[in-house]
C-alpha cells in the first residue's frame, strides 16, 4: 500500500511494495543495533583507556607511599598489557571498523540503492506519516512544516 510521506527524500519509489518497504526496514534497523554495538565499542575503548592512565597514576601513588616493590610488580605486568592478544582497545575498534561494520554498512546501502533508490528510512517516514495529526502543533511533516502544524 502507497503512503503518502513526509517529503520526496523519504517517498517510496514508485511500484515498491509493502513487503520491500518494511524490509529494507528491518535491515536499516540492524545497522541501527550496529551503530549502537559501535558506540559502546568506542566507550570501551576510552574506559580502556582511562583505566590504564589511572593506573599508571596509581602505581606512582603507590610508590609515594613506599610500596616500591608492590608498585613495581603491577607496572611491569598491569600497565600497558594488552586487553587482548596483541591488542590494545584501539586495534579492536579499528578492525571492528575495517570489518564487520563497513561490511554491515556496505549491505546495507547497496540494498537501499538496489530497492529504494538510495533513499533512507522510507519505512519510519512512512511510520511517521500513519502516526502524526496533520495540522496539530508538534506533528508537522517536515521542518518546513512546522509553522504550519
Amino acid at each position: 500500500m502507497a503512503h503518502d510521506s513526509v517529503d520526496d527524500a523519504h517517498t517510496r519509489p514508485s511500484g515498491t511494495s509493502d513487503a520491500t518497504v518494511a524490509a529494507l526496514g528491518k535491515l536499516s534497523e540492524a545497522l541501527e543495533v550496529v551503530e549502537e554495538a559501535r558506540g559502546h565499542l568506542y566507550a570501551f575503548h576510552r574506559r580502556c583507556g582511562t583505566a590504564d592512565l589511572t593506573l599508571g597514576e596509581a602505581v606512582d601513588a603507590l610508590r609515594d607511599a613506599g610500596h616500591h616493590e608492590l608498585a613495581d610488580r603491577v607496572e611491569t605486568d598491569l600497565v600497558g598489557r594488552n586487553i587482548l592478544a596483541g591488542r590494545w582497545s584501539f586495534q579492536v575498534v579499528e578492525e571492528y571498523d575495517d570489518g564487520y561494520y563497513a561490511t554491515f554498512r556496505e549491505h546495507e546501502r547497496r540494498a537501499r540503492e538496489e530497492l529504494m533508490d538510495g533513499r533512507r528510512h522510507v519505512f519510519e517516514a512512512e511510520m511517521k506519516e500513519d502516526r502524526r495529526t496533520a495540522g496539530r502543533a508538534g506533528h508537522a511533516a517536515t521542518p518546513e512544516d512546522s509553522s504550519r502544524g
